[in-house]
């Protein structure tokens, strides 16, 4: 990487991005370290099976073709565009604790998706996964961007939305690869479960985070 940005950059701009790098990554608010861990283990996650998602529909089910796994694709999309806005109206009169609460349940919908992809034995079902992962991203990402846009560090924001890009890209990135491996040589099935496990895991973040917003309002 740092040959790369050599390409660009003087070694004085560059041992300066750095230090600003290593000095501010561990000084991030508790409340924004949360929810980019979260959303790294979540979208990582599911970065495992986006590149593999219409072999699966194509190959995996009688009836399936690229226009089903397309048809799959547009579903998430139309069903996540319309919940988010109206949502986001709500959203701007809660509290962060409410925020956090309705962020927890999106992302606990979403970790269920991958539990139908292992149990579907039809198209239906990969549509059914895709109408629910959707409406639950349309909720958790209203929720996500009203405490994130509120938390962000003064005169950090552009580094802060720069490091959540970077962090989820290079997982997503990494992900793509390592889904494909592991639906080549172990299987479609295994790969969903690990998505589980991150999609779980990244759900534990956002439970530290309501816990967290509880004990603020209380107090």
């Amino acid at each position: 990487m740092l040959p790369i940005l050599s390409l660009f950059y003087g070694k004085n701009d560059i041992r300066n991005f750095l230090f600003y790098f290593l000095n501010n990554m561990f000084r991030i608010n508790r409340t924004i370290q949360l929810l980019m861990l979260s959303d790294i283990f979540v979208l990582t996650g599911f970065g495992l099976i986006d590149p593999i998602l219409a072999i699966f529909v194509k190959d995996g089910f009688s009836g399936g073709s690229v226009f089903a796994a397309a048809t799959a694709s547009t579903l998430f999309m139309l069903v996540k565009s319309l919940v988010q806005l109206p949502f986001s109206l709500k959203v701007d009169a809660y509290n962060d604790a409410q925020r956090a609460r309705w962020l927890l349940l999106g992302t606990v919908m979403v970790a269920i998706v991958p539990v139908i992809y292992i149990f579907a034995t039809s198209v239906v079902h990969i549509y059914i996964a895709q109408i629910i992962h959707g409406a639950a991203s349309g909720l958790a990402y209203s929720a996500w961007l009203g405490i994130w846009s509120t938390h962000l560090d003064k005169n950090k924001e552009s580094f802060e939305w720069s490091l959540y890009s970077t962090l989820v890209g290079f997982g997503t990135a990494a992900a793509a690869m390592v889904g494909g491996v592991v639906a080549q040589f172990i299987g479609f099935r295994w790969t969903f479960v690990l998505v589980g496990m991150m999609s779980l895991t990244g759900c534990l973040f956002l439970f530290i985070l309501l816990q967290q917003k509880k004990k603020l309002l209380k107090s």
